[in-house]
């Protein structure tokens, strides 16, 4: 799948979690929880040594899944998640060598960008779509309102500090693709197996998006 492609399923499904896996076997459980609660996207972070692992695992054993990547710092992490069979690239900051490598092999990528100058960055390869990261400490929906203002031809994946209680107001927003974040599935809740409560907390946070639309 190219990578506007990835970007529409994203914006369709309105949310990806970010699944810290620290157990290999918890992977495809956690995806079919997932799947189970209406959400096919998942983004896996490069926060723990099995996250190639369990992204292979999952693009094996759950198809109907789109997984990605995510907290990819450098090209070496880049490499070790196109191998494993990532389907999309997030980054917490900007970094110009993992974007254009993206760019290359058609793979969708959304980096962190809070500034102007970091979002003008992306701009300026061709991207319009950007991870707000961490959303609650840069301003939050204000910011991104302010921002899109100005950046009018981009849109943003707004990334911690969304929750349950706040989801509505930032997925009322046409500048909002998708929301961002582990609320749905927390590693508590993973490492303890607790896959009935997240697959009821993704119904409840697809509930809560698409009213807001």
């Amino acid at each position: 799948m190219d990578s506007h492609s990835i970007l529409k399923r994203i914006e369709n499904v309105g949310i990806v979690p970010v699944i810290v896996i620290d157990n290999i076997d918890d992977a495809v459980p956690c995806a079919k929880a997932l799947l189970s609660g209406g959400v096919d996207m998942m983004e896996i972070t490069f926060r723990t040594a099995c996250a190639a692992e369990a992204i292979a695992k999952v693009k094996k054993e759950v198809p109907d899944m789109i997984v990605g990547a995510g907290t990819v710092l450098d090209s070496d992490q880049l490499s070790r998640a196109i191998e494993a069979g990532a389907e999309f690239i997030v980054s917490p900051g900007f970094s110009e060598e993992v974007v254009k490598t993206c760019i290359d092999k058609n793979i969708a990528v959304v980096p962190g960008c809070v500034t102007p100058t970091e979002i003008m960055a992306a701009r300026n390869l061709g991207l319009n779509v950007v991870k707000f990261f961490p959303a609650d400490l840069f301003g939050g929906i204000k910011a991104i309102k302010t921002l899109s203002g100005v950046f009018r031809d981009m849109r943003f994946l707004p990334t911690g500090g969304v929750n349950l209680d706040n989801i509505s107001e930032f997925a009322s927003e046409k500048c909002i693709v998708a929301v961002g974040g582990s609320f749905v599935a927390t590693g508590k809740d993973i490492r303890e197996n607790n896959f009935e409560k997240i697959m009821e907390l993704c119904k409840s946070a697809k509930e809560k998006i698409f009213s807001a639309k």
